[in-house]
């Protein structure tokens, strides 16, 4: 039986091929975790319009994330952390410092996206990389300044 694979199946082929498979495991594997579907000029039809719109929709995403990437690299955070001797800090500076940090800045990105080699400790100017969209990333500028103690 030919069948369209709609996800990819290890050792059997990628999204969208169309590949020869025994009846029984068609039926009793790809079809019920729908996995695949019958190979008929209707659901091919189906299958290349469905990727056109993901396509599209892909495009649409990948465009506003380059946008805000723009955005984010043309920023620069501040960030106030107590300090002591040395310009060393009490403690360190987190991704979650900067995302709460970005959130003041009207940015709502998950902490995870933000990515430090090392957690900041000294004061000073560091650029930090922010991953928006699997194929888009920024990097931002955050300055980290002592608290002031009045």
């Amino acid at each position: 039986m030919k069948v369209f694979l709609r996800d990819d199946v290890k050792n059997l082929g990628k999204i969208g091929d169309v590949v020869s498979v025994s009846d029984g495991y068609a039926r009793n594997f790809l079809f019920p975790k729908k996995l695949a579907v019958e190979a008929n000029t209707k659901n091919i039809k189906e299958f290349e319009h469905n990727k056109k719109i993901i396509h599209e929709r892909a495009a649409k995403i990948r465009g506003a994330s380059q946008a805000t990437a723009e955005k984010l690299s043309a920023l620069s955070l501040t960030i106030r952390a107590k300090a002591g001797e040395e310009e060393k800090l009490f403690g360190s500076v987190t991704t979650m410092d900067i995302a709460e940090a970005l959130k003041a800045e009207g940015f709502e990105i998950d902490k995870k996206k933000i990515s430090l080699e090392e957690p900041i400790k000294r004061l000073g100017e560091y650029s930090v990389e922010v991953k928006i969209h699997p194929e888009v990333s920024a990097s931002v500028k955050v300055h980290v300044v002592a608290e002031s103690s009045d």
